[in-house]
This record gives C-alpha cells, sequence and structure tokens, in this order.
C-alpha cells in the first residue's frame, strides 16, 4: 500500500445505476483511436465487451461508483475520440478533469510514441494538479506485443506519470482494477486537501494567552 492510499482501509464495487454519492470527480481517457478506450471504459462501468466496437465520435459519458471506506466515489469518466479530425473537439474537456488516463495498445508501437503528445496535451489543457494514468491496453494480445512494459515504466518514471498498468477490455484483465486505483488516488488527494485546508484555519486562530498567576495587577496602583 503506497503512502498515497494508506487511509484506505477497503473498497467495494457499485452498480453504475447507483445514485447516491458523497464525492464526484470527473476523469477524461485519451489515446489513439483504436487502442480500445471505449472497449476498456465500458467493461470497467457495464461489464460490457464489444468485439465490434463503433469509434467513438467526439465523446461518451459514464460512471464508475465505488464505495472506500465509508464513502462512496462517483467517477465520471468522458471518453474521448482519438481520430485527429475531432481533436480540437475534446479540448474542453480537460477542463476540470482531476485525472486523465492516456491509454495505447501494446500491440501497436505508433500508439505508444503518440503518447508523449496526448502527455503534453493533458498538461497543457488540464489543470496544474491532474493526476495521469497510462494504461497498456490489449494484454490478451501479448503475442503480438511491440511495446515491452519496461519501456512504459521507464516513459512513466521519466514524466513523473502516477501509475500505469497493462489491461485487457477483453478479457477483463485489470479493467475495473485501474478505475478503483484512479478513485482511491483521487480519494486520498481530498483527504490530504482537507487535512492541509483545517491545519490552515487552525494557523490562523487566535493563539490562547497564558495568565502568569506570579504576575497579578497590583490592586489599586497607577500604572
Amino acid at each position: 500500500m503506497t503512502s498515497e492510499t494508506k487511509d484506505i482501509i477497503q473498497t467495494e464495487l457499485l452498480p453504475e445505476d447507483y445514485n447516491k454519492y458523497d464525492l464526484s470527480f470527473k476523469m477524461i481517457v485519451v489515446g489513439d483511436a483504436g487502442v480500445g478506450k471505449s472497449c476498456l471504459t465500458s467493461k470497467a462501468s457495464r461489464g460490457i465487451f464489444e468485439e465490434l466496437y463503433a469509434p467513438t465520435i467526439g465523446f461518451e459519458f459514464l460512471v464508475f461508483n465505488v464505495k472506500i471506506n465509508d464513502k462512496v466515489v462517483k467517477l465520471q469518466i468522458w471518453d474521448t475520440c482519438g481520430q485527429e479530425l475531432y481533436r480540437s473537439l475534446i479540448s474542453s474537456f480537460y477542463r476540470n478533469s482531476s485525472l486523465a488516463m492516456m491509454v495505447y495498445a501494446i500491440n501497436n508501437k505508433e500508439s505508444f510514441n503518440h503518447i508523449k503528445s496526448w502527455l503534453k496535451e493533458v498538461k497543457f489543457q488540464s489543470n496544474p494538479d491532474v493526476k495521469i494514468f497510462l494504461i497498456g491496453n490489449k494484454s490478451d494480445l501479448d503475442k503480438e506485443r511491440k511495446v515491452k512494459e519496461e519501456d512504459a515504466r521507464i516513459f512513466m518514471e521519466e514524466n513523473g506519470i502516477h501509475f500505469f498498468s497493462e489491461t485487457s477490455a477483453k478479457n477483463g484483465i485489470n479493467a475495473k482494477e485501474v478505475f478503483v486505483e484512479a478513485a482511491k488516488l483521487l480519494y486520498s488527494e481530498h483527504l490530504k486537501y482537507k487535512e492541509n485546508k483545517n491545519k490552515l484555519v487552525r494557523s490562523y486562530l487566535p493563539k490562547p494567552t497564558k495568565l502568569n498567576r506570579n504576575n497579578k495587577k497590583n490592586e489599586g496602583c497607577c500604572g
């Protein structure tokens, strides 16, 4: 367990249509067309995998609910299109995103090479505190692998990315887990923010004055 999630005791997945929540975070999923972004988000939130998934036009909106400790965290997932033609349409979805998930396919070296440009766009368009995940999808196609896991981890470490994992939307490997990790990280950041905010408020409170009983004011004396 990392220091960022040390306050998390347990997690529990909840249905997509669960409508009660304590915290809500917006996250955006980006990457080249064809890497399986929509398949991954659909598998995680709905448990559905479609072999022939129509390319996303603009964006799709999904919800992922998870109970962390005694709080229900709702992830608002904005699954974006990867085609260059629609790139300008999704720029507005970066704003106010707490986390960006960059996806490539392990059997597509070009999609991994393009992660550099996606990272640049995320950092330029999003808020400075955005958390960034790197996901290598289609791990079920390991025999067709073009991107080594080691290379992805090196890229993660060199660029300050918060989390990396390989997934398979088809087999469901780590599909839900990466979104649970996203919720856990954002929940932990929320706890740290609350703690720091409380410390800041307390620092501005007036300090009580201690009475020195040995230096009582002399009665009847004019100063």
